[in-house]
């Protein structure tokens, strides 16, 4: 099975569904990664910075197996006019990948860019654009899913668990690759947070620890 993440940042693919991919993992299927933004020096990211995100994004990559496809934008200055570009180079990707399961960003993340590359990427998962797709899921990222507007429009709904009791410490050990990222608890995106909110999930599932998805799509 061909699996495909929509991650507006490196790290928000360990943070919205990294146990889920480690299981995607053991169970063979191909994972494919795609960071739409990246980091220039233009917008203050030092040139030792950059090599060492390119160093984290090639652990992860090694730690999957999986394939990695960055689109280059600039962090965090993504508006709905890059749709214009990002929707046919994304939905070129969609159709060479051929993906069955497709994992998007929460499309009210607090985080601009996560609703920008929401957008453009569901825009490509229409059936007669990508007809190889069946499943189509948001992931929540802490930090960005928990802090936007406290608006009915702006919840997640979760509805699909996945259990990763086996691989919940591979899942945090995998999140310490990004380690810039992480802080001490109480900070959102701490070792603490991440167990904290797999507990969570899993008592919901009736599992130890879960990853939580909101379904958008399933063709059975």
């Amino acid at each position: 099975m061909n699996i495909l993440v929509i991650a507006p940042h490196p790290d928000d693919e360990v943070l919205g569904c990294g146990g889920t991919l480690l299981r995607h993992r053991r169970s063979g299927d191909r994972i494919h990664l795609v960071f739409i933004t990246a980091m220039r020096q233009e917008l203050g990211f030092t040139a030792e910075r950059i090599r060492a995100r390119a160093d984290e994004i090639e652990r992860v990559r090694s730690r999957l197996d999986a394939a990695v496809h960055c689109l280059d934008y600039p962090a965090a200055t993504l508006t709905d006019a890059d749709a214009v570009t990002m929707i046919p180079t994304l939905s070129a990707l969609f159709r060479s990948v051929a993906p069955e399961t497709v994992y998007l960003p929460n499309r009210s993340d607090a985080h601009s860019d996560h609703g920008v590359c929401f957008d453009a990427a569901y825009a490509c998962t229409k059936v007669f654009r990508c007809p190889s797709i069946r499943n189509i899921l948001m992931y929540e990222t802490v930090s960005e899913t928990d802090f936007s507007p406290a608006l009915a429009e702006n919840v997640f709904l979760p509805n699909y668990f996945v259990d990763i009791s086996e691989v919940v410490e591979e899942k945090l050990e995998l999140m310490r690759t990004y380690a810039s990222e992480l802080a001490e608890h109480p900070f959102p995106r701490s070792i603490v947070a991440l167990r904290a909110i797999g507990r969570l999930r899993g008592c919901a599932a009736g599992v130890e620890y879960a990853e939580a998805f909101q379904l958008l799509k399933h063709i059975r």
